[in-house]
């Protein structure tokens, strides 16, 4: 009987931990505390979709915002339904990730067990776990070969949220743009593609971190502690907001004629007031961009394994120390992205 029970025993802890993954869950909403790292049921991939092993994601502002339910003004009985109205629907957070595919369904034609890819899964989650699914058809690409799994992951979501707002503007070789918010995630990424197009760009940010803007090319870095940007008399083609406190009513004498607010951070009012201040300015003023086709995303990436643009990775955490990655994003400091291995 003592034999029986052993093997018993055994099969189930081996079915346990085939069918379970760790992931950083939270079943709450709240600080960084109640996050914690426990065993999860293992996804399924449907016969469109891979199933892929992660080795690295990142803890963004999107992930405190949805954590801690710290929306912009307004916006939070909009969002409710999708994050959860008193609990969390996606108790994993993680909007992207990069890894190696474990397997493919049965309609899979373009991948295959062993590719490395990259994918951003959005406001379905999931990253922050050992494994995630991603649809064929979705947002994923191949991984090159000449970037880290760290490298890769650090250039999703800012990369993808800067070339998806520049979609709404026209940025080419002179065009003067300004970024409110240089040194974050998306910051970082709007200066280097905007430069890699030809702009003229200028970046705000605090006097800490002038020198890393400048090195990802912008021309000139405005000190928001000390010079108030649209207050003097410059004017700008494209104004990327990345902060949250640039509104068209503040920033409006500093758009150049026909000039292009992109407004990433923005509240309720600043969001229905897009198309009345679209035309009052006879520009664009926008809160939202198009979604990237597959080609642009691999596009993206290529730009950074080619060195045109490059990761800003302010820390990196292993999963175990999920807690101390969003506390450090809590502060409002971190540089670029941080990352966290899923060893």
């Amino acid at each position: 009987m003592t034999t029986t029970t052993r093997r018993t025993t055994s099969a189930g802890t081996a079915s346990a931990a085939t069918d379970t993954m760790r992931a950083a869950e939270y079943r709450r909403f709240g600080p960084p505390e109640v996050v914690a790292v426990t065993r999860v049921p293992k996804p399924v991939p449907a016969p469109d979709e891979l199933l892929v092993r992660v080795h690295a994601s990142t803890v963004s502002i999107a992930d405190h915002r949805i954590r801690s339910r710290r929306v912009p003004r307004g916006l939070l009985p909009l969002v409710a339904p999708s994050i959860g109205v008193f609990r969390p629907r996606n108790r994993v957070l993680g909007m992207e990730a990069a890894g190696t595919v474990e397997a493919v369904g049965a309609d899979v034609t373009r991948f295959a067990p062993g590719d490395e890819v990259v994918l951003m899964r959005g406001s379905r989650f999931g990253g922050h776990a050992e494994y995630v699914t991603a649809r064929e058809a979705g947002t994923v690409a191949k991984k090159p070969a000449a970037l880290s799994f760290e490298e890769a992951v650090a250039i999703v979501f800012g990369g993808y949220t800067a070339v998806s707002y520049f979609g709404r503007a026209e940025i080419g070789e002179g065009t003067r743009v300004l970024v409110n918010g240089a040194s974050g995630a998306v910051g970082t990424m709007a200066v280097q593609l905007a430069a890699h197009r030809g702009a003229i760009v200028t970046g705000v940010t605090s006097g800490r971190n002038a020198e890393l803007v400048r090195s990802l090319g912008a021309a000139r870095v405005i000190d928001y502690e000390t010079e108030d940007f649209a207050a003097g008399d410059d004017t700008w083609d494209v104004i990327v907001e990345c902060v949250g406190n640039a509104p068209y009513s503040r920033v409006a004498g500093s758009l150049a004629p026909g000039g292009a607010l992109l407004l990433v951070i923005t509240d309720l009012a600043g969001m229905l007031r897009a198309k009345r201040d679209s035309r009052r300015s006879g520009g664009v003023v926008t809160a939202s961009g198009p979604a990237l086709t597959q080609e642009q995303f691999a596009d993206l990436l290529e730009l950074a394994a080619s060195g045109a643009i490059r990761p800003v990775i302010d820390r990196t955490y292993d999963l175990d120390d999920i807690v101390e990655a969003h506390r450090y994003v809590d502060t409002g400091r971190k540089r670029g992205s941080v990352v966290v291995r899923v060893p």
